[in-house]
């Protein structure tokens, strides 16, 4: 079908994307396509009998079309597709230089776009910009960590903070600033492109990738493989909403893979279920559609990667999402609500047309995941596959430190270990290769940077985003109250089992408070103060969140609780486990059949700690 060529590049771009939905709809039902786009694999139809490029404009052509099949449909676009639609986020470093020339911050829809270089302008929380990385893999270099310090220094606030994708973020950088941290990370070989908006978050994978005895394949050289393909494919920026992807070996560290959009977890097809179509090894069993904020972890869809395909079927997945996702509802625009509209079989029907081939689906019953998860192999000493070696979890309360301490970690890192750090997403890191006779010096080395690696802690299970102290969506401080909890258990409790406390500062879940073994999710509390109504900064607290082969969102105790009131409720509820478990029972095994008391008899368990 040829438009006519008095077409204007509009009414043809509306057709390219019209014919273009018609044939995948066709294709998906195995009916024969009518017009003549050909595949929707790239192939496209002609336009006054010239066939167009795959960019319309700045924006590629599968964006564009996206975006005015929902037009078609009488629908309007949200802002930020506007914006993409106008200015090419990727293309901004110059506006971004003269801006900081300037002292200046960006407005509008230019602070979404300036994510596309990892730069967050984080007002009212803060007038200054955040600064997130993309570090593949969370693996770090010591005089890059050195580097960054040096940035924090000179440039940011005088700290960094790990984040739950096992990256780095930088805050309280001024206007002026927001260049020369760009430039300096850069000349540290340390990527931002692409670490915000609505693009693909930092590649994780099993933290010990290559190191634990446990695993069943190594990841890291997977995350770092997709890190460059997504760098260097310019369709897979502005997507609908961002997008996380994960890799699990199936070994000691959970990646957290079930709550990301994308998931692998490696598994093995033993002998007895090889034949000729599927030869025994490892694989990769994909999963999709985790999102805890939403409360929905990725699921398992019966489909087997060998790991060279694994990167083939991320792009596969991302360009149904492409045509498929949400612009016109921020709230619905994440990979989840795709599959909840389409269902698991017809999204993965589209995502074959795309692959060219069909996927390998394999019954549950011919694959085997090893359940080798250590909840707390990421804090204290370990031995690593490497006769003679172990690794070392560094407890870092909430993800900071400071620049000093960053430095000391790095030099710990050089003379002990292999100068390489690893981040977590936990919120803390792992000093790799130490020998055992350098075990007890590192350990000592810690306790001069005031930090530790003591896994029954409540400072080792605490996890906890920006809140409000540099977020404008939280509602509480969540770092500052995280400590001021950890201090007040502490205080009360010595722990023989860790127990996971995610304190989050709102809906978007950052810290994840859903799948912690005690979880926060900061709310305002109606409140007294002076004699007068005010609302305070307080908590909705779930209990029993879990991660793994079988897991769970936690399940609500108490109902917007004024951070004042926290501290006793969570001793209550940790008071309660270590007088109810059973021997050596874990928080997380007693939460999963424990009945928990009513509220009122909750506040009755609270009046000892009252003195």
């Amino acid at each position: 079908m040829n438009a006519p060529a008095e077409f204007s590049k509009e009414q043809q771009a509306y057709f390219q994307g019209l014919m273009m939905g018609h044939d995948v709809a066709r294709k998906v039902r195995g009916l024969p396509i009518l017009s003549s786009s050909g595949s929707p694999n790239g192939t496209s139809i002609q336009i006054g009998g010239e066939k167009p490029s795959t960019h319309v404009g700045h924006l590629p052509k599968s964006h564009m079309e996206a975006q005015n099949r929902f037009e078609s449909a009488g629908k309007k676009l949200v802002p930020e597709e506007v914006a993409k639609r106008e200015k090419d986020g990727l293309e901004m470093w110059s506006e971004i230089a003269d801006r900081s020339a300037k002292s200046e911050f960006p407005k509008g829809t230019d602070v979404f776009l300036t994510k596309y270089h990892g730069l967050f302008f984080v007002a009212p929380a803060q007038n200054s910009y955040m600064c997130r990385m993309r570090l593949p893999a969370g693996i770090l270099r010591a005089e890059q960590l050195v580097g960054v310090a040096d940035i924090a220094d000179n440039f940011a606030g005088g700290f960094a903070d790990i984040t739950t994708r096992a990256n780095l973020q930088l805050r309280e950088i001024s206007a002026a600033n927001g260049i020369h941290v760009l430039s300096g990370l850069r000349d540290l070989g340390i990527v931002t492109q692409g670490a915000g908006a609505d693009n693909i978050r930092n590649v994780t994978c099993s933290t010990l990738s290559g190191l634990d005895p446990t695993e069943l394949i190594e990841t890291h050289g997977l995350a770092r493989e997709l890190h460059y393909f997504i760098l260097h494919k310019r369709e897979l920026y502005g997507l609908p909403r961002k997008f996380n992807i994960a890799f699990d070996g199936s070994g000691r560290i959970s990646s957290l893979a079930e709550t990301n959009d994308i998931s692998f977890h490696a598994v093995t097809i033993d002998e007895s279920s090889a034949d000729e179509t599927l030869p025994a090894g490892v694989y990769f069993l994909l999963g999709l559609g985790g999102i805890t904020g939403h409360n929905d972890f990725a699921r398992p869809t019966g489909v087997l990667c060998k790991p060279e395909e694994c990167i083939r079927v991320c792009e596969a997945i991302l360009r149904v999402f492409i045509q498929h996702g949400n612009r016109t509802d921020r709230k619905k625009a994440r990979l989840k609500y795709v599959l909840d509209e389409f269902g698991f079989p017809k999204f993965l029907k589209f995502v074959e047309v795309e692959l060219g081939q069909p996927l390998r689906f394999v019954d549950q019953a011919k694959y085997k995941q090893p359940d080798n998860i250590d909840r707390w192999a990421h804090v204290g000493v370990h031995s690593q596959k490497q006769a003679g070696l172990k690794y070392v979890g560094v407890v870092l309360p909430v993800g900071r430190m400071t620049t000093e301490q960053m430095r000391g970690l790095a030099n710990i890192a050089s003379r002990y270990g292999n100068g390489q750090l690893r981040l977590t997403v936990w919120q803390n890191l792992l000093i790799t290769d130490v020998a055992d006779e350098n075990v007890v010096p590192v350990q000592k080395a810690l306790q001069d940077l005031e930090l530790e690696s003591d896994a029954s802690s409540f400072r080792a299970g605490l996890v906890a985003c920006t809140g409000n102290a540099g977020c404008k969506f939280a509602a509480s401080n969540t770092k500052g109250q995280a400590i001021v909890l950890a201090e007040y258990l502490e205080s009360r409790f010595t722990l023989d089992q860790p127990i996971n406390i995610h304190l989050t500062g709102c809906h978007h879940s950052c810290a994840q408070h859903a799948i912690g073994d005690i979880g926060l999710i900061a709310t305002k509390v109606p409140a007294i103060v002076d004699d007068e109504e005010t609302m305070v900064e307080g908590y909705h607290i779930l209990v029993g969140g879990r991660t793994g082969l079988d897991p769970k969102i936690g399940t609500k105790i108490f109902d917007s609780l004024a951070f004042d009131d926290v501290p006793m409720r969570v001793a209550s509820l940790i008071q309660f486990y270590l007088d109810n478990r059973g021997s050596e029972q874990t928080f997380a095994e007693f939460a999963t059949g424990a009945s928990w008391p009513s509220s009122e008899e909750f506040i009755d368990l609270t009046s000892f700690h009252n003195a």
